[in-house]
């Protein structure tokens, strides 16, 4: 049997033990499961019909969209979309300066006209339909191929199909792999490009408790945002204009009454959204790699890198503006890490994970024909898992010591490389579906470009790379920057002086004019940094290359290693639903809180106002993290809870816990009740469970959400954002 006809029987064997096999609160499941899981959906209390779910055009999936790395929701007519603070937070800084700092103090547009446009390159994407492609990716062709032709191949075909999908004008299409490759899914997306900021909250009440509190429960955050979804005056998506309009979607969600549809602990809820990445179907090796290894390395290097930010921003406020996105990037992954490492060091993760494969490698040798259909995948997934782990060891620090103006020049020139080229030969990411995004990515940098940290962080991890064993150093790289093995920061910092002193990159106009270029010009330039991205060019594309070979055959080979897994699974009555890839998924559980395991302490279901109170130090102490604005904690005192008071809590419920199981770009899901009202939105998961990546444990892991209540109480009472709950429809 060949892999195509395999990943067919793994579909079919997927869908009908899906019904069967489904814990109440695991699995991010496809549109196209919920049918078959509609069962546990119904005993957990959903009102609607699970069937109607897996259309995505109609309602509630409709009103559900993705902002590419985060999720969000309509919720008006009028394209209002609501999602988290920390999804819009690179908008949010974006259009802050010292002198009108929107990260501080909040923004809140009273009409229309006084929307701001939201970061370079935002975007609203719809999603309209899923389609399986898996005969076209895995074609008799391409079976047949192996290394860097079989990427090539079925690179080739991906673009083929975007293109046609695309042909339809103003959507934005992709080909997803699920099950390791066993799988392929076309996902076509409304991409709407005019996207605006509407209302954020102050810091103090969108990013209250900050680092200190992310991951952590409990938990007194309001970490909510609004946008705008704009289109042309005909309708459709189009660049951002002051004579666009509003979108009008299908479908919008409605927010639960506080009186009629009060959240209570034990309520169904479920959770739409586009979750990122899971690992729950990697194999001990890559378990034992990554948390011996390469999880501690990175956290000890996403710690030094945080340190070194804070203190070259230390008393610049426009510095720690340019550089927010960023930081709040690495301190939300780099503890998440840690969680994941703590949790990791004192489990039995690998253990159990051994012992499942062992068990499914005992079941293929115990049959001939198992043996000869997996045996060989096996084997060849082992060895080229260790050819991977060698380039990560030898490369993971390149990662974090690019200049920025640098990365900015190899971007550049790449697009000039192969605008030389018909667009379907070009590669993927440099075709012209992709020029706005490229335009848009060196946009950006003009307010996120600081030329003392970049050059202090480029320095520090240049020579702790140095460090290395000669044998595992980039010659090209090191011979292109004057650098040689040893080095250390001080000699390093003198070698790239030169380089940004050589280069007019950080100007913006300069910058986006190479936009234009074609490769002689590049080639004949003295920008410094425009030179070395040339001199670099053909070891990129030769790294490149390496990278294509190995992918082929690693696909290749756990495709058939995963279906062995998929088939062992099944031979059980087991079902095993796919990682997070980015696609749309729905999750569903209860609100709930949970045992901590100390002293037989509790985490109740929700937190209050109170806490706001109890925690806040106000801007100078614990980096102002704490620091709840004074009209919030006024509102608080005076006790004017309005009809989103709760009388069992005595206050506003602020966030709540759930058993959904959720990831990174679930972020802003919003978090509905049995009748597909917006109850909530989700934001953040428990320290203690965010292994849950790698190891789904029903009793630990618990989502945190804010809850609609305290939103609205926030926006009526505080804020006065009279404009958007009339929109919304929510009664005052």
């Amino acid at each position: 049997m060949n892999r195509h006809s395999l990943s067919l029987l793994a579909a079919a064997t997927l869908a009908a033990l899906a019904a069967t096999a489904a814990h109440a609160d695991e699995g991010m499941w496809m549109p196209k499961q919920l049918p078959q899981i509609a069962k546990p959906l119904k005993a957990g209390g959903l009102a609607l019909d699970p069937a109607k779910l897996n259309d995505l055009t109609a309602f509630p999936m409709g009103a559900v969209v993705s902002l590419g790395g985060c999720t969000a929701s309509f919720v008006s007519p009028q394209g209002l979309v609501v999602t988290n603070h920390h999804c819009a937070y690179g908008s949010i800084q974006y259009n802050s300066k010292p002198d009108r700092d929107l990260l501080k103090n909040g923004f809140y547009a009273t009409t229309l006209a006084d929307e701001l446009p939201a970061a370079p390159g935002s975007r609203i994407l719809v999603t309209v339909d899923m389609k399986d492609v898996t005969a076209d990716i895995l074609n008799a062709n391409t079976v047949k191929l192996t290394g860097k032709a079989r990427t090539d191949a079925i690179e080739a075909t991906e673009k083929k199909l975007v293109a046609a999908c695309e042909a339809d004008a103003g959507h934005r299409c992709n080909v997803y792999a699920f099950y390791g490759g066993l799988q392929y899914q076309l996902i076509k997306q409304l991409e709407i490009r005019d996207v605006r900021l509407v209302h954020a909250p102050a810091t103090g009440v969108g990013l209250f408790g900050g680092d200190a509190d992310n991951w952590i429960w409990p938990r007194h955050t309001g970490d909510y945002s609004f946008y705008r979804a704009y289109v042309g005056a005909d309708g459709k998506p189009a660049d951002f204009s002051k004579d666009n309009k509003p979108y009008q979607p299908k479908h919008h969600l409605k927010v639960a009454s506080p009186t009629t549809s009060p959240l209570n602990e034990g309520d169904f809820v479920m959770v739409a959204g586009y979750p990122g990445h899971t690992d729950r179907h990697r194999l001990p090796r890559e378990v034992d790699f990554a948390f011996g290894w390469q999880h501690p390395k990175q956290i000890e290097t996403m710690g030094e890198a945080i340190d070194l930010i804070k203190a070259e921003t230390a008393n610049r406020r426009d510095a720690e503006i340019k550089i927010a996105a960023r930081m709040q990037g690495l301190q939300n992954y780099f503890k998440n890490l840690q969680g994941q490492q703590q949790s990791y060091d004192g489990g039995d993760v690998l253990a159990r994970k051994t012992a499942g494969f062992d068990a499914v490698k005992t079941w293929v040798k115990a049959d001939a024909k198992r043996q000869a259909r997996y045996g060989a995948d096996i084997a060849a997934t082992e060895a080229l898992l260790a050819e991977r782990e060698a380039i990560t060891r030898n490369e993971l620090l390149l990662g974090f010591s690019s200049p920025a103006l640098l990365q900015a020049a190899r971007q550049l020139y790449e697009a000039a490389v192969q605008r030389a080229k018909p667009d379907a030969e070009r590669k993927s990411g440099y075709q012209d579906r992709d020029a706005s995004r490229i335009k848009a990515n060196q946009e950006r940098l003009d307010r996120r470009y600081d030329e003392p940290t970049d050059k202090k962080s480029a320095s520090h991890f240049l020579a702790k790379y140095l460090a290395q064993p000669a044998d595992t150093l980039n010659a090209a790289l090191l011979d292109t920057l004057g650098l040689k093995p040893g080095m250390d920061e001080a000699a390093v910092r003198a070698k790239l002086d030169g380089f940004y002193a050589g280069s007019k990159l950080a100007d913006s106009a300069t910058r986006l004019a190479w936009l234009g270029k074609d490769v002689a010009a590049f080639k004949a330039s003295d920008d410094a940094f425009i030179k070395a991205a040339v001199a670099l060019y053909d070891d990129d594309q030769k790294r490149e290359n390496r990278d294509k070979e190995l992918a082929g055959k690693l696909q290749q080979a756990y495709a058939g290693t995963m279906q062995a897994v998929i088939d062992f699974n099944a031979a059980q009555g087991r079902a095993v639903y796919p990682d997070a890839n980015s696609t749309l998924r729905i999750s569903f559980g209860k609100v709930q809180g949970r045992p901590v395991g100390r002293d037989g302490e509790t985490w109740t279901a929700f937190t209050t106002l109170r806490g706001i109170v109890a925690k806040h130090k106000g801007p100078n102490e614990a980096g102002g993290e704490f620091d709840a604005p004074a009209a919030q904690l006024a509102a608080i005192k005076a006790r004017n809870f309005g009809p989103y008071g709760v009388k069992a809590l005595d206050s506003v419920p602020v966030n709540f816990l759930a058993t959904l199981d959720t990831t990174g770009g679930n972020s802003g899901s919003p978090v509905l009740n049995k009748k597909a009202e917006l109850v909530g939105l989700l934001f953040d998961g428990t320290l203690d469970a965010v292994i849950s990546d790698w190891d789904f444990n029903p009793k630990m892991v618990r989502s945190i959400c804010v809850d609609s209540r305290y939103m609205l109480w926030q926006m009526s009472t505080v804020d006065k954002t009279t404009r958007l709950l009339d929109e919304m429809g929510v009664k005052q």
